[in-house]
């Protein structure tokens, strides 16, 4: 049994309900699995080992996803912002690959697979040719490839096999639960795992798909009032952007019922903003990773609701929430040999059916009991599961472990800071000092020495910043996350030359 029964259960039940698409000009569900049927056949009439897919989120990738899951094959969805060594690289990890890419990134691709093809050629073959039989397909095949962000090395391939993905479905999502009129408006990148996991989640839930590929804070106000959106899901730059556009207005979109976030680190000043300007909507806090196949601990809209208007709860909205079913946490020292009690910060690990923690060609890192290691620092205080970012972004000051959050979470409330990250930098007496750099809210800011006063204040002495960098922007992956090595070349290459 494989993910292809997910679009199987959604389509006898619901076959002329809308499953993608506009309201007037989108696709059935039956016609999605005609055409995931139909590119089955184009898919093993190539002997296909792999279904490659470069481009933006749109109506292809649920085609594509079920597509490859009835030809037996995983679908690995590729980074289209790489640069072309890089993309032609991953590529060529790929066993037999057969490549469908948006027009945009077919030069990147030419030569790199016996067949490529743009995402409208792939679809008109996929309607022509006559639907394939479903192949076998065992629970622990690889249904999806998914390479990591590389923000801290080079990326991986993530194999998440059928059991993985149905199992978070069903521990997750209520089959059937969406309303014919429900819609939710999917911007994320098919490479993202939350990309993936709206495919999936959606299509077992019964609901239809609106994407956006190209985001930008007006346009995607326009669509959710447009297309009566019910649920979307932003990483926080994405919400952050659309609550300076309001700039203080209401968002009027009364048919938002749910608002998820994730996949980095939420300022809390622009949550609390983005819960005024949307007074309606039930916020949603996901956290995972793509070795998880998606969310392992949700905070959800009664908690936003409790801690926004109880101030000894407030602190509640740095959370990620309560992990879900199927799901075990633990908090271990840095040597992962004992378990911390709650309230201690530590490493956070993970175990359940839906932890895949395989990567393409290393092997496991599940360990002997089966529990993964995030590398995410982390606590469990009163049930709730506060991250305090990566483990590798540590500061070692003068021998002391220095979480760069702790910091961020005072300076991100300095009035003149629209975006910072603290990291650290070398140093010949300290090992590492502590670098604040900051996006300044306009042209005129406070000086450095001001800031550091600021947070003298508010901070030990050892969590004062050593220097304070002014930028236009952040280096950041296309799903808001930090890339530190970036930042940290950016700030100290024009000192060393």
């Amino acid at each position: 049994m494989g993910i292809e029964m997910v679009l199987d259960m959604a389509s006898s039940v619901n076959p002329d309900r809308l499953a993608v698409g506009r309201r007037g000009a989108g696709m059935t569900y039956r016609q999605l699995g005609d055409v995931a049927a139909g590119g089955a056949a184009v898919v093993a009439e190539r002997g296909a080992a792999h279904l490659v897919f470069v481009g933006v989120n749109g109506p292809v990738l649920p085609a594509l996803t079920f597509a490859a899951a009835r030809a037996g094959i995983p679908l690995a969805p590729l980074n289209y912002r790489l640069a072309t060594d890089q993309l032609r690289d991953l590529v060529t990890q790929l066993d037999r690959p057969i490549v469908v890419t948006d027009p945009a990134y077919r030069d990147k691709l030419d030569g790199v697979a016996e067949t490529v093809l743009t995402s409208e050629e792939f679809l008109d073959l996929a309607r022509a040719a006559e639907p394939a039989e479903q192949a076998p397909v065992q629970d622990d095949a690889t249904a999806i490839v998914l390479f990591t962000s590389g923000t801290t090395s080079a990326p991986k391939g993530v194999l998440l096999r059928h059991q993985h993905l149905l199992s978070y479905l069903f521990n997750t999502v209520e089959f059937g639960s969406a309303d014919e009129e429900h819609a939710t408006l999917v911007s994320t990148p098919p490479y993202h795992v939350a990309g993936m996991g709206a495919v999936l989640s959606n299509v077992y839930a019964g609901r239809r798909m609106v994407h956006l590929p190209d985001f930008t804070p007006q346009n995607w106000l326009d669509l959710v009032r447009e297309e009566g959106v019910t649920s979307a899901m932003v990483v926080p730059t994405m919400l952050a952007r659309v609550v300076e556009h309001l700039d203080g207005a209401p968002a009027d979109t009364p048919a938002l019922g749910s608002l998820a976030y994730g996949g980095a680190r939420m300022p809390q000043p622009v949550l609390e903003r983005a819960l005024s300007a949307f007074p309606t909507t039930g916020f949603v806090n996901a956290y995972g990773l793509t070795e998880t196949s998606s969310t392992i601990a949700v905070l959800g809209p009664d908690d936003h609701r409790e801690a926004l208007s109880d101030p000894a709860l407030r602190g509640r909205l740095a959370s990620v929430g309560r992990v879900v079913p199927g799901m075990e946490a633990e908090i271990r020292d840095e040597d992962d040999t004992t378990v911390l009690a709650p309230g201690e910060t530590g490493l956070l690990w993970v175990r359940g059916a839906q932890v895949s923690g395989e990567y393409m060609g290393k092997g496991s890192a599940l360990d002997a009991g089966g529990w993964f290691p995030t590398r995410d620092r982390a606590r469990i205080e009163d049930g709730y599961l506060y991250i305090g970012g990566r483990a590798d972004d540590t500061i070692i000051r003068g021998g002391e472990n220095i979480a760069p959050a702790e910091i961020e979470d005072v300076l991100v409330r300095h009035d003149d800071v629209r975006e910072l990250a603290v990291v650290g930098v070398p140093d010949d007496e300290w090992g590492e000092r502590i670098c604040a750099v900051i996006v300044p809210v306009g042209t005129e800011h406070a000086d450095a020495e001001s800031i550091r006063t600021w947070c003298r204040e508010r901070l030990r002495g050892s969590r004062t910043p050593d220097e304070v960098v002014f930028v236009d922007e952040l280096p950041k992956t296309a799903t808001g996350k930090l890339v530190r090595r970036d930042l940290v070349a950016q700030i100290t290459e024009p000192a060393a030359g």
